[in-house]
């Protein structure tokens, strides 16, 4: 299903390519919000038995590049972007970091609803380079985060010259699956939880800046008088 997916996208953009009547490409990075975790524990231990953990939310960051296409007032914009993120669990003796690392590979679709002003939605492929709940053991097992490679992102940006502000939503498409995790609660031994949800979803916000485009010279797209 990965490679299938995958070649759906580079067709989409290869098609896209050759229809395309404007292109521009860059760099982009920024911070992430992010949101997900929940840990239920098993065994005795001081706060930990049968109590439900909801992890807190905390800022990670993100880097990438994007490529778009444009077609009049919509546009086609395949990114490729590394994710760091990071949620807490507030356990009784001590607080657990999870962290996950992931490759996003967004195919987004867009609209030009006023001037700079642009929405768009769309799939992203997304391999989990790493996952990790502080605490665990063995020493930092790793964490299963998903249980398929699909995400779905939505947002707006807005550009100026040759930068542009990106506020989008990304959330997983999996579904949530247990995990059996051995948790060092401190003085009080190790103790058997399950991590009934590892997925993580995100808002992200974005400061990209082109490199080039097709129509370098004028510095113009779709006849707005910016880049983006």
């Amino acid at each position: 299903m990965n490679r299938y997916f995958l070649l759906i996208i580079i067709s989409i953009f290869c098609v896209s390519f050759t229809q395309a009547q404007e292109y521009s490409f860059g760099i982009k990075g920024g911070g992430n919000y992010v949101m997900g975790g929940e840990l239920t524990g098993l065994d005795s231990g001081e706060g930990f038995n049968s109590d439900t953990f909801n992890a807190e939310s905390q800022f990670g960051f993100h880097a990438g590049i994007f490529f778009e296409l444009n077609f009049d007032k919509f546009f086609v914009r395949p990114e490729i972007i590394y994710n760091s993120m990071e949620t807490v669990f507030p356990f009784p003796n001590q607080n657990s970091t999870y962290a996950v690392e992931k490759l996003s590979i967004p195919l987004l679709f867009g609209y030009n609803i006023w001037g700079p002003v642009d929405v768009y939605a769309g799939p992203a492929y997304q391999n989990i380079m790493n996952a990790t709940l502080e605490g665990t053991e063995p020493l930092n097992q790793t964490i299963v985060a998903q249980n398929t490679p699909l995400a779905a992102q939505a947002g707006i940006k807005v550009g100026f010259g040759r930068f542009e502000i990106d506020l989008r939503y990304d959330r997983s498409l999996a579904s949530a699956e247990i995990q059996d995790v051995d948790i060092n609660n401190g003085d009080y031994g190790v103790n058997r939880a399950e991590f009934t949800d590892t997925r993580l979803n995100q808002f992200l916000l974005s400061l990209s800046f082109k490199i080039g485009d097709s129509e370098s010279n004028t510095g113009r797209r779709r006849g707005r008088g910016c880049y983006f």
